[in-house]
C-alpha cells in the first residue's frame, strides 16, 4: 500500500513539474506542405498549427488566402495591389483539403515558453480581426512564409540564427529555378524570367531565403544557437505521379523558329518570299510587344522584383513600329535594321555578363533577329512586294 501512494504521488508530482513547465497548454508547430499542381502552387506552402489542450482545440492559422472574387482581382493582381490575408481553419480540414490535393505535409513542432506561446496565439488572433487580417502580398519579401518566419523568430528568446537553406550566394532567381526545374515547367520559368528585372538577382540572406516553404523548415532544422525544434512528423506523404518529360521547351521551340526561316530563305520560290516577308513583321511585332509589357510592368505596377529588366535590351518597343515598315527600302529602315543587328550582336557578347541573368533558351530568337535584321539592311533596291519576281527584285 505504501509503495503504491509513493507511484501516485511520484506520478502527481512529475504531472504538477509538466504543467508547471508549461502552464499555456499550448502546442505550435509549422506545417510544411509539397508542391501541388497548379501554378499557383508549385513553390509549396507554410502554415501555423496552434494546439490547445485546455479548450481542446486544434487550429491552423494560413497567411495565404486569396479571395478570387474580389472586385478587380486580376488588375490587382496584375499591378500588384492584391490582398491577402490571414484566415483559420479546423486542421482536420486542412489536412484533408492537402491530402485531397495529394500534397505532403511536414510538422515541426516548436519550442517557446508558455508566455511566448500565449503572445504568439494572441498576436494571430488579433491578426485575425477583419481591420487586421489583410496584407499587401508580396512573393519574394512578405508571403504566407516570411510572415511565419517573423513570428517564429521574432517571438523566440534568444531568436534563432538561421542559417543557409540554399548555397550562399543564391538569389531569389535561384530559388524560383529550383522548384521550377523540380515541376519540369519550362515555359513558366521562360516566362517568370522574361518579367523579372535585376531585383530578383540580388544574393538572398538567411532569412530571405526562407521566402520559400522548404526553406524555412530547412534553416529552422539547421538552427545552432538555440533549441527551436522539438519533434519532427511527416503527417502525409505524398504520391510521386508520374509526369511526362517536356519536350517541346522554349529552346527547341526557338531554335526550330530559327531553321524554319533558314529554310525559308533558300527558297527561291516567290510566294515563300512573301511569307518570309510577313514572317519578318510579325516577328519584329510581337518581340515589340513584350517589350511594351515588360515597360508597363516596370513603370504601372508595384512590382518591385520586375523593375530594372534587361530584357529590354533585346525586346525594343520601338519594334512594333518597325514592323510595319520592315518591307520598305528605304534609309530609316536600313539604318534601324543595322543598328539592331549591332546591338544585338553586342548583347550576345555580353550575355553571361550582364547584372541580370537572363534566359538561355532566348539565344536563338536573338540569333534570329540578328539574322533578319542584317538581311533586311542588305536587301538590294526593290519595290513594295507585289508578285515582281525580278532577280533584283527578290527578298531573301
Amino acid at each position: 500500500m505504501l509503495r503504491v501512494l509513493l507511484l501516485a504521488g511520484l506520478a502527481v508530482g512529475c504531472t504538477t513539474d509538466t504543467l508547471a513547465q508549461d502552464s499555456s497548454r499550448l502546442r505550435i508547430s509549422l506545417l510544411t506542405c509539397t508542391p501541388g499542381a497548379e501554378l499557383y502552387s508549385i513553390f509549396g506552402h507554410s502554415a501555423l498549427r496552434v494546439t490547445d489542450s485546455n479548450s481542446v482545440t486544434d487550429h491552423v492559422y494560413n497567411f495565404g488566402t486569396f479571395n478570387f472574387n474580389d472586385e478587380g482581382f486580376y488588375l490587382k493582381f496584375l499591378r500588384g495591389k492584391l490582398n491577402y490575408m490571414l484566415s483559420l481553419d479546423h486542421y482536420e480540414d486542412f489536412k484533408a483539403d492537402y491530402i485531397a490535393q495529394n500534397r505532403g505535409i511536414t510538422e515541426q513542432v516548436l519550442i517557446f515558453s508558455p508566455e511566448e506561446k500565449l503572445n504568439i496565439r494572441r498576436a494571430l488572433n488579433e491578426n485575425l480581426k477583419e481591420e487586421n487580417k489583410y496584407y499587401l502580398y508580396n512573393f519574394f519579401l512578405d508571403n504566407c512564409t516570411t510572415r511565419l518566419r517573423d513570428i517564429i523568430v521574432n517571438n523566440h528568446e534568444p531568436a534563432p540564427a538561421l542559417p543557409y537553406a540554399m548555397r550562399a550566394g543564391s538569389t531569389f532567381r535561384d530559388g524560383l529555378h529550383k522548384y521550377q526545374d523540380l515541376s519540369d515547367r519550362p515555359w513558366t520559368k521562360l516566362g517568370m524570367d522574361l518579367l523579372l528585372g535585376t531585383p530578383a538577382d540580388d544574393v538572398m540572406t538567411p532569412a530571405q531565403q526562407s521566402y520559400l516553404p522548404d526553406n524555412l523548415m530547412y534553416s529552422l532544422a539547421g538552427v545552432k544557437n538555440t533549441p527551436i525544434i522539438s519533434s519532427t512528423e511527416n503527417l502525409y506523404t505524398f504520391e510521386p505521379q508520374a509526369n511526362s518529360k517536356v519536350i517541346f521547351t522554349p529552346l527547341v521551340f526557338f531554335t526550330a523558329l530559327l531553321l524554319l526561316y533558314v529554310l525559308l530563305s533558300l527558297s527561291e520560290k516567290v510566294f515563300l518570299k512573301k511569307l518570309l516577308a510577313g514572317l519578318d513583321g510579325s516577328l519584329f511585332f510581337a518581340v515589340g510587344l513584350f517589350g511594351i509589357i515588360f515597360v508597363v510592368m516596370w513603370v504601372g505596377t508595384d512590382h518591385y522584383m520586375m523593375r530594372n529588366n534587361y530584357n529590354l535590351l533585346w525586346a525594343w518597343p520601338m519594334h512594333t513600329v518597325y514592323a510595319f515598315f520592315i518591307n520598305r527600302n528605304s534609309k530609316r529602315v536600313r539604318t534601324y535594321s543595322l543598328l539592331t543587328a549591332v546591338f544585338l550582336l553586342l548583347l550576345l557578347c555580353s550575355w553571361f555578363f550582364l547584372a541580370q541573368e537572363m534566359h538561355n533558351a532566348l539565344i536563338p530568337l536573338i540569333v534570329l533577329m540578328i539574322y533578319r535584321s542584317i538581311v533586311r539592311f542588305y536587301s538590294p533596291q526593290r519595290r513594295e512586294i507585289r508578285g515582281v519576281s525580278r532577280r533584283d527584285d527578290r527578298i531573301i
